[in-house]
């Protein structure tokens, strides 16, 4: 009878990804059929991975999908326990399948994915048979698909932690250019963490709250500056755009015009010195803008530009209209790990 040669060995373990005493294992119940040992692994693999799915898995990887003419793209969490898994190549395997698969079926939740088929199998089993030869508990947290019809969609993701998808509408003509630009301002909101895409989507309450907060942090901090003789901020009325109705801006401008004639400036040139302290009012009370909406945020590619700015530059038809932006474990509370104690545990078994 055959049983588990070292080459046997060697084989299963590429195919299945399992270790090396459970492919000796495997291939030893099996008489050394390949096939029977990877069913014999899956199958064996069952009970453990029922016990792994209570493991909290909080590690794992982002992936996005985007197809050929950039009119569908895909963004999933896909979560294990250990960023040792994450960087598995099996695991990354698993990622980009189930990524391709969620952009197939078009589901949207994971009890839905969790119903689908894969490779003729139900997810669930599917899932399961992989717990068990990975190790770990993986769980399919979080997916999205976004299309368009009229534009484009593009994506990025870094180092598999963070994931933005965009969608944009565009001239026909723009389309290339659109798919550039959308690439890098994903790259953009990776790393500076818009909420919206639009200042005009701030709800009015939020407006309210941060308002209060952001002013009351800058008086914090002139008490400080104060005391080591330095130059004060600037302490805002408003913070975003939404509140800067013609009315406030006319107040301001006429308050500033007020202040410049009681400094002696000629009648002629104060127009001229209002239209830059103006800008710069508008900048003081816009920041809440600046930390949440997308557009109003200064371009980390370019600083001299605001996002809006940066795209309407490459073609004045490219409007944004999608933004979803995934972090890796967001949400999820992970188990402070003891790591003596679990030594100690094992030892004691």
């Amino acid at each position: 009878m055959a049983g588990a040669t070292p080459q046997l060995i060697k084989e299963l373990r590429e195919l299945s990804g399992a270790g090396m005493l459970d492919c000796k294992n495997a291939l030893n119940e099996c008489d050394g059929n390949i096939d029977n040992a990877i069913k014999f692994l899956r199958e064996s693999g069952l009970s453990k991975a029922a016990k792994k799915s209570g493991n909290v898995a909080a590690e794992g990887l982002i992936t996005i999908l985007v197809n050929e003419n950039n009119t569908k793209a895909t963004m999933t969490e896909i979560n294990s326990q250990t960023d040792f898994v994450a960087k598995n190549d099996q695991f990354i395997g698993l990622t980009q399948e189930i990524t391709a698969h969620v952009q197939t079926e078009g589901v949207t939740e994971t009890a839905q994915l969790l119903e689908t088929t894969i490779n003729g199998t139900n997810f669930s089993e599917y899932l399961n048979g992989k717990i068990a030869i990975i190790g770990e508990n993986i769980v399919a947290r979080k997916m999205v698909t976004i299309a368009s019809d009229n534009g484009v969609v593009n994506g990025y993701v870094h180092l598999g932690k963070v994931g933005v998808l965009l969608a944009a509408t565009c001239a026909p003509e723009a389309k290339e250019k659109t798919i550039d630009i959308l690439k890098k301002v994903a790259m953009h909101a990776a790393s500076m963490k818009p909420t919206v895409i639009s200042y005009e989507e701030l709800s009015a309450d939020f407006i309210e709250s941060e308002n209060k907060a952001i002013i009351a942090d800058i008086e914090k901090e002139n008490e400080e500056l104060y005391r080591l003789k330095k130059p004060l901020k600037n302490i805002p009325e408003y913070v975003s755009r939404v509140q800067l109705t013609d009315a406030a801006i006319d107040a301001a401008k006429e308050k500033m015009k007020a202040e410049l004639i009681a400094e002696g400036k000629p009648e002629k040139i104060i127009d001229n010195i209002l239209v830059g302290k103006i800008a710069r009012w508008i900048e003081d009370n816009t920041q809440l803008d600046k930390t949440h909406a997308l557009l109003s945020q200064t371009y980390v590619m370019d600083d001299k530009l605001t996002v809006e700015e940066a795209i309407k530059a490459v073609d004045a038809s490219i409007e944004v209209v999608e933004y979803i932006r995934f972090e890796l474990g967001d949400g999820i509370e992970k188990k402070e790990e003891d790591f003596a104690a679990e030594v100690a545990a094992q030892m004691a078994k």
